[in-house]
């Protein structure tokens, strides 16, 4: 185990003076991690306190959770206990229960993070589970970036000091230390992905090859050296980056599969997206390149991509559409994924500014408010003609992902003013007008 210190200060996975929560379900790998470093924290200059997350699965985990308590006050290691319902939340989000626990655990990880109660969380991962997961992600139809396995460290904040470490030097380090721990009872149900393939697979594979387990880990070691050289020639220049939303040229497909899948990898991670996307979805982004105009695919994790002229626009639409309801005046608002919009008073005399729109307030409604669009808008364009909101937009080449972000001004279905596109025809400023309203936007 004491590979765990050298590989720390490889990895540079802990900094002096950090906050450690350990991830502690009870089982042998946990308890021997939050063992470990409880005992080296002097050495490490940090401190560790005990993280477990009742899951809601099982008739015993409530037993478990008394168990971890009482051994974590044992260890004098402060603890955080927390209950989740996984079996809700699979219901709720259409998950497996193994995704739904894990996603509900993550976000009590998260959610400790955030509030700076922990800097990091150390996961009990070792040699066995990475062979397991590298194993899971090629049958899924990962790339390399599946074959990889587990980092030492993701998102800066989850670290996996164990990842050199055998399942056979845990429980050899569990038995010098005297330390107990609890069987999960699911680990022996193989309809969890996981359980099928160490139970079943990996277990047929170390009958034929006992080092099959370093071999894969090797194996890893390999992949991500020639992973991160190729990462470190890309060009990435061309994205167009805005939070949320990254824009691709469709040009980048022309080149070679292994620098575009990555690049695509690369954009995914920009939106915030780091899992579920297979072999078979890069395809499927690779196919849209080159289709029509305004086609579009929805991948996992709320993922949709739209061909957009000479562009694949990648959303994350995990965002639920916000609201807007504002008089018009003089002033400043936020719009919430579209900018500021910025309305002043100015004589009709001084010169129009690029990109500025202009319309006479006097001819507006008393009832006219800023709101995003809704179902019936109709406009009127300049010169005269009425259109769908819709089509007028379509027309003016405006993105279905912006649509529904876009400030107007509004009376019933009648709208006079598009933040940042265009005014009706209806307020036009006139000749003989001395003042009129001017809407500019800050992306």
């Amino acid at each position: 185990m004491d590979k765990i210190l050298e590989f720390v200060k490889e990895k540079n996975l802990i900094k002096p003076g950090e906050v450690i929560g350990v991830g502690v379900s009870g089982g042998i790998d946990s308890m021997s991690l939050l063992h470990f470093l409880n005992a080296n924290k002097q050495a490490l200059d940090i401190d560790v306190v005990a993280i477990h997350v009742n899951h809601g699965i099982r008739e015993e985990a409530e037993a478990e959770s008394r168990f971890v308590l009482q051994k974590c006050k044992e260890m004098g290691v402060r603890t955080y206990k927390f209950s989740i319902d996984a079996p809700k939340l699979a219901k709720e989000r259409s998950l497996s229960l193994e995704s739904a626990a894990r996603e509900g655990r993550y976000g009590v990880f998260e959610a400790l993070v955030k509030k700076d109660i922990v800097d990091k969380i150390a996961l009990a991962h070792h040699q066995s589970d990475q062979a397991e997961t590298i194993l899971m992600h090629i049958f899924r139809g990962s790339g390399l970036a599946g074959a990889r396995g587990m980092e030492p460290i993701r998102d800066k904040i989850y670290i996996r000091p164990m990842l050199p470490v055998s399942k056979e030097e845990i429980a050899e380090y569990a038995a010098i230390n005297n330390l107990e721990y609890v069987e999960d009872s699911s680990n022996k149900d193989n309809s969890y992905s996981r359980n099928f393939i160490r139970n079943v697979v990996m277990k047929k594979v170390l009958e034929k090859w006992p080092n099959a387990i370093e071999a894969i880990n090797n194996f890893a070691k390999a992949v991500c050296d020639d992973d991160d050289y190729i990462k470190s020639r890309l060009d990435t220049n061309s994205l167009l980056v805005d939070d949320k939303v990254v824009q691709m040229p469709c040009g980048y497909f022309n080149s070679s599969s292994a620098i575009y899948s990555r690049i695509v990898f690369k954009v995914l991670d920009l939106i915030g997206v780091k899992k579920d996307i297979e072999r078979k979805h890069i395809e499927m982004i690779k196919d849209l390149a080159f289709a029509e105009n305004g086609k579009k695919i929805k991948l996992p994790n709320d993922v949709v991509v739209s061909k957009e002229y000479d562009f694949l626009t990648f959303v994350n639409t995990f965002v639920e559409k916000p609201t807007l309801s504002k008089a018009l005046e003089i002033g400043d608002f936020e719009a919430k994924n579209f900018g500021r919009v910025i309305i002043n008073r100015i004589s009709t005399k001084r010169p129009r500014e690029e990109g500025a729109l202009y319309f006479d307030q006097r001819k507006l409604p008393k009832d006219a408010r800023w709101r995003y669009r809704e179902d019936g808008d109709v406009f009127e364009k300049f010169g005269g003609g009425t259109k769908k909101l819709k089509s007028f937009l379509i027309d003016r080449k405006i993105p279905v992902r912006v649509r529904d972000f876009i400030p107007v001004l509004a009376s019933g279905n009648e709208v006079f003013v598009i933040a940042g596109v265009e005014v009706s025809e209806k307020v036009r400023v006139g000749d003989d007008v001395p003042t009129c309203y001017r809407v500019t936007v800050e992306k």
